[in-house]
């Protein structure tokens, strides 16, 4: 015992509640079920790779979760997902008196809504794009014609991470907005914000957060686009990596202090502190960081990667931000890359097949996992159940390594027609040097 003052709250085993079912749950609930404080662990609905952990609640019937909660007299609920943040699963959890990781229905605004998240970064002085929110659509037009293109629109609402569209053409801008604020995405298009284009390098920075201090996990670099080279439609993700080769402990330290810390404390002064994940999608610009995005929960599939990358348990580190004493907690990460590719149907990010049989491999090391997505069982089989349906993770020395390693894995998955990028990470190792 370092005499922390959360590890009097973990010293007994906990029984612990996974919300979600897709591969950022996956490698939350594997990560979870290696640390000696987990005594019985549970995931709500889950996939065919969580499988021995699974109960049949749905992710949104929250009167259902809690009632479950209750009865399995569970120590720790974590969430993944961004609706059940939304739609205010925090908030219900605590007034039955039961412990959860995540931010309350006010604090995960920054995420379900893009023009609130906007006007959090101007109150803290958060360096982020010039923009305008619109609810008519003739108003955004004439709008996009007077700045001209490129232009960045975003759905105001939850669009399952497809509600942006950067358009590089007046028409490809117009044809967007059609489409946002034509029912594409329902409710959530019904308010855009457009934004200035900013030019850089884009990278996430996921921070675990106790309504004061920000610890940042590893930087990663996600791949949107469906298709090599970032062309294509795009999708929730089709891969990560980390580190990026331009980050650096220097440029760590400015978002923390220019953009994590001015967020938290905004949010607190309104009396919504932010307890959870905040997760900053940042451009990195020649004028320095700013933020695109506020998620409020760990990524997918940047968690794939972020945890393959944990040292430290998590366990304890959860419990620390919802006791606030994150200061005083230490994390560690292993000084290696890592690369996670995520393995899609075929006609994904349109329509796709599903129900295509699947065969893995046998893995046996903790520094290749094929954490499971949009899969379950039928009969004794796996099979595809979704877009996303694999991310096959793996750590490795160096970037070029992880690559390696991450693509030898993959030709040993028998997944019919399955869609997947083969230059994940190779920006990284483009950008002039491989990562040690």
């Amino acid at each position: 015992m370092s005499g922390y003052p959360w590890e009097k709250a973990v010293e007994k085993k906990m029984k612990i509640l996974v919300v979600g079912s897709g591969g950022r749950e996956h490698a939350l609930a594997w990560k979870i079920a290696q640390s000696p404080l987990c005594a019985e662990l549970f995931v709500a609905t889950g996939n065919a790779g969580t499988a021995k952990w699974n109960v049949p609640i749905k992710a949104n019937d929250i009167d259902g979760l809690v009632k479950f909660a209750q009865e399995k007299n569970i120590d720790l609920t974590v969430v993944g997902p961004e609706e059940p943040l939304s739609l205010g699963i925090v908030d219900r959890f605590q007034a039955a008196g039961l412990k959860i990781f995540g931010p309350s229905k006010a604090a995960a605004q920054l995420e379900s809504s893009k023009a609130f998240a906007k006007t959090i970064m101007v109150e803290a002085g958060v360096p982020t794009a010039e923009y305008r929110t619109f609810t008519s659509k003739e108003e955004a037009r004439a709008y996009i014609g007077q700045i001209g293109a490129p232009v960045v629109i975003k759905a105001d609402g939850l669009a399952a991470g497809k509600g942006v569209i950067v358009a590089n053409l007046w028409e490809e801008a117009v044809e967007g907005l059609e489409k946002i604020m034509g029912g594409a995405f329902g409710s959530a298009g019904d308010q855009v914000v457009i934004e200035e284009y900013l030019e850089g390098q884009e990278v996430s920075l996921l921070c675990f957060c106790d309504g004061k201090t920000a610890i940042p996990m590893v930087a990663v670099q996600d791949h949107k686009r469906a298709l090599n080279g970032d062309l294509g439609l795009n999708t929730g993700g089709m891969g990560t990596y980390s580190p990026p080769p331009f980050w650096t402990k220097e440029l760590e330290k400015e978002v923390i202090e220019t953009i994590a810390l001015p967020t938290l404390e905004i949010m607190r002064k309104r009396g919504t502190p932010f307890v959870g994940v905040l997760f900053l999608g940042l451009m990195i610009t020649s004028e320095g960081p700013k933020v695109l995005e506020y998620n409020v929960r760990f990524g997918d599939p940047e968690a794939q990667t972020v945890m393959v990358l944990l040292k430290s348990d998590l366990v304890p580190i959860l419990e620390a931000c919802l006791t606030g004493s994150l200061n005083s907690t230490s994390i560690e990460w292993f000084n290696d890359a890592a690369v996670c590719v995520v393995m899609a149907s075929p006609g994904y990010p349109g329509n796709y097949r599903q129900g295509i049989p699947i065969t893995l491999p046998d893995v046996k090391t903790k520094d290749e996992v094929i954490f499971h997505a949009g899969t379950k069982i039928e009969g004794n089989k796996l099979c595809s159940a979704g877009g996303r349906v694999l991310g096959v993770t793996v750590r490795g020395e160096n970037l070029s390594q992880a690559r390696e390693k991450v693509y030898r894995l993959i030709s040993q998955i028998n997944f019919p027609e399955a869609h997947y990028r083969t230059d994940i990470g190779l920006k990284g190792l483009q950008e002039g040097r491989t990562i040690t």
